[in-house]
């Protein structure tokens, strides 16, 4: 039988019983049991409930947010298996997550850090040293290069779908995917008040792709034409290769130290956040690996300029914040 609304109960006090059940489509024990109620609490709304039952006990309760914090590392099934109790020996895991929410803790995954030693650490703190006094005008003349990958699917395997516990193999519930979907890789630079053309790699970069490819048709020429500006790239193994040292060495090219193990603090990381949202929301998506190339090129043609001017501000103030973090080695760094 139904439950009775709320705006209906209080129309039953004044017929009679059989009207009333008659009226609102219930049983007339239902309407008597609403009469009788009101008689004795005054109301016709539902009384509080207790709701359900704990399956752990107090004394359970506080075992479970006191050990399970001990080793954050520790397995929601362990904790429950080890819980000391006579009642109910088998928790279920469940539970465990369940009590220590109740107390702010959550699930999530762990940040990690770098292993760094202490020829890091004073690597890091001379650089810092060095450029935490460059003005404005000085990081006006870095070039910030960069490449970045992006596939054809959404995330990069980390695509969600809500279902049902027997929809899992449901054709709203599955991804049709040919080996990865296909990706495409991208490089880019950009400056306070330049830029360089947005290239689309084919297939991986190596150190032969990044100077045939990056380096004679794009730097060296933008660089030539800007001859007071430095280049800066990330210490990748294709970009610190020997082979490429030495061609930038033979061409005059001025490259921006950075310090092994740091952090990646170019600019362009926001641009390629933002082409890639520009990307996704186009009204039909990229259906291969050439559209999805396409795409990029247009967005990188049509990208305003205003957003990469205010995404190449100084790295100053970052500076100087970080420089307290390399300054002794007992601080914990997660850079």
């Amino acid at each position: 039988m139904p439950r009775v609304p709320a705006h209906l109960r209080e129309c039953a006090l004044g017929m009679r019983t059989a009207d009333v059940a008659r009226a609102i489509n219930c049983h007339v024990c239902t309407v008597r049991r609403l009469r009788q109620r009101y008689r004795e609490t005054g109301r016709t709304a539902d009384r509080p409930r207790s709701g359900r039952p704990r399956v752990t006990t107090p004394a359970q309760d506080q075992y479970i947010r006191t050990s399970h914090p001990r080793d954050r590392y520790r397995m929601a099934t362990t904790t429950a298996r080890v819980t000391p109790g006579t009642q109910n020996p088998s928790i279920s895991a469940k539970a465990v997550p369940n009590r220590l929410r109740e107390t702010g803790l959550r699930t999530c995954r762990p940040v990690v850090k770098q292993v760094l030693t202490r020829y890091h650490w004073q690597q890091r703190h001379l650089w810092a040293q060095t450029h935490c006094r460059w003005t404005r005008q000085d990081w006006q003349k870095v070039l910030f290069t960069g490449e970045s990958r992006f596939c054809l699917t959404r995330g990069d395997g980390q695509i969600r779908v809500y279902r049902q516990r027997n929809e899992r193999y449901t054709e709203a519930c599955t991804l049709e995917r040919d080996r990865g979907g296909g990706s495409v890789m991208v490089w880019g630079g950009v400056s306070r008040h330049h830029r360089t053309e947005l290239v689309v790699i084919a297939g991986n970069l190596n150190i032969v792709r990044y100077r045939e490819n990056i380096h004679l048709p794009h730097v060296v020429p933008f660089l030539q034409a800007h001859p007071d500006m430095t280049l800066h790239h990330d210490n990748a193994t294709s970009h610190t290769a020997r082979f490429v040292r030495d061609f930038l060495q033979d061409r005059s090219v001025s490259v921006l130290p950075w310090p092994a193990k740091s952090p990646d603090l170019k600019p362009i990381e926001h641009i390629w956040d933002l082409l890639d949202r520009r990307v996704r929301a186009r009204a039909i998506p990229p259906r291969n690996v050439q559209e999805l190339a396409g795409a990029w090129w247009k967005s990188g043609v049509t990208s305003h300029r205003k957003n990469w001017q205010i995404w190449c501000s100084p790295l100053g103030d970052a500076l100087q914040y970080l420089m307290q973090l390399v300054a002794t080695p007992d601080t914990d760094c997660y850079f």
